[in-house]
């Protein structure tokens, strides 16, 4: 045999036993996903009955303000795919018109779309604007304290987005994102992901991503540090821009003989998403949106492992009850009690350390005659590593005073 077919066997041989630990891996991530829907088949109906648990999407992008090769109509039917409550949109600002307005914006096939942007101010921090307008543009011009006063006085959110480049932690800011897809994706390992993407992807496409998620450690530490000087909303941002992908032979109009993405809307919409409780005889409106999430009466999902809904994390203090982003006087003591809708075991933190665990239950009770900050994070042992170490829910603090 000729050298050069020796080396061609050889190299062939190397590729093929390199595929190997990612096919084992195809397997497991079947196995995975047939556990969920064991999971999911054992869901306790919802524990607290006085709200209604809406499911959307924050953080989301389309060609109208740049960086995104998304539509509208591949929007709505991302999120009707996926029965979303709501999307709130963040468009690129333009200098030229009013991307708030000018992206969806209303009801369209039963999901709530709210207008917004993602801006720098001069400061160099990044902000979600929520119920945003044309003056947005010049956020730029702006440092954040004036900028965030200009905001508030037009009943508009300003939630930090990528708090890890974010500098200015003594201002008045509404919320921050602690998970963000987009930089969670940025810590992947680019050799292995596309081999398991090559395998798993096209059966498994949300878990195949969701065996990179890792907990947002440091998100979350600055977080309980900001909260502990004010009220303060966290939310899990997708920042879909659908526009990772290929294809062959397309024209301007969008036609294409093969077109493939790996982060089209209605795939990135099964990952994370953003729980807000309203009462149960409350309209979803955008008025009712934007009170639930400036409140804090919300909670992250990743849904992908299980459907969140039905989540609570209440507390008690005699006949007054308060959910997640309330206070509460702590008088004789307070009762925080969290329930999931299937079994998982429970953490409560305290001012962002870890007071309470809990084994595997669908109801974690912790009684406190301490004031802080508690919230409570949520885990799935059941579906082995890394979920063990990665949260399937994160709740919005109860402030007990």
């Amino acid at each position: 045999m000729k050298l050069w077919k020796k080396i061609a066997l050889g190299l062939l041989a190397v590729v093929l036993l390199i595929q190997i630990p990612f096919i084992y891996n195809r397997f497991q991530t079947g196995n995975l996903a047939d556990k969920i829907v064991q999971l999911q088949a054992q869901k306790a109906a919802p524990a607290n009955q006085n709200y209604k648990d809406l499911k959307g999407i924050l953080h989301v992008h389309s060609s109208l303000g740049g960086h995104s090769t998304g539509n509208f109509e591949e929007l709505i039917e991302g999120a009707s795919v996926n029965n979303l409550d709501f999307v709130v949109m963040t468009e690129h600002t333009s200098a030229d018109f009013d991307t708030s307005a000018l992206t969806l914006n209303g009801v369209y096939k039963n999901t709530l779309f709210v207008g917004g942007n993602e801006l720098d101010t001069k400061s160099g921090d990044r902000f979600l604007l929520i119920n945003s307008d044309a003056d947005a543009q010049n956020s730029y011009k702006s440092e954040t304290p004036e900028f965030l006063q200009k905001s508030h006085s037009k009943n508009q959110l300003a939630f930090v987005t990528y708090p890890e480049k974010f500098k200015s932690w003594d201002a008045d800011f509404d919320g921050i994102e602690i998970f963000s897809l987009h930089t969670n994706a940025k810590k992947m390992n680019f050799f292995t992901f596309p081999l398991n993407a090559l395998w798993s992807y096209g059966s498994y496409p949300e878990l195949t991503l969701a065996k990179y998620f890792t907990r947002p450690d440091e998100n979350l530490r600055q977080y309980d540090e900001a909260a502990a000087r004010r009220k303060l909303t966290l939310f899990a941002g997708t920042d879909a821009h659908s526009n990772i992908g290929f294809h062959i032979l397309g024209d301007d109009a969008g036609n294409k003989l093969i077109d493939f993405k790996f982060d089209d809307y209605a795939t990135i919409f099964r990952l994370v998403r953003t729980h807000i409780l309203i009462g149960k005889d409350e309209t979803l409106t955008r008025e009712s949106l934007i009170s639930a999430l400036k409140n804090g009466h919300t909670y992250i999902g990743f849904d992908c492992l299980s459907d969140a809904s039905g989540f609570s994390f209440t507390a008690e203090n005699g006949a007054e009850q308060k959910i997640q982003g309330d206070e509460i006087a702590l008088s004789s003591g307070v009762k925080l009690r969290a329930s999931a809708p299937q079994v998982a075991r429970f953490i409560i933190f305290k001012n962002g350390e870890k007071v309470f665990e809990s084994g595997a239950n669908t109801e974690a009770v912790f009684e406190t005659k301490e004031s802080g900050i508690y919230r409570t994070e949520v885990y799935l042992d059941a579906l082995g590593s890394p979920f063990d170490k990665m949260p399937w829910i994160v709740s919005n603090p109860i402030y007990v005073n």
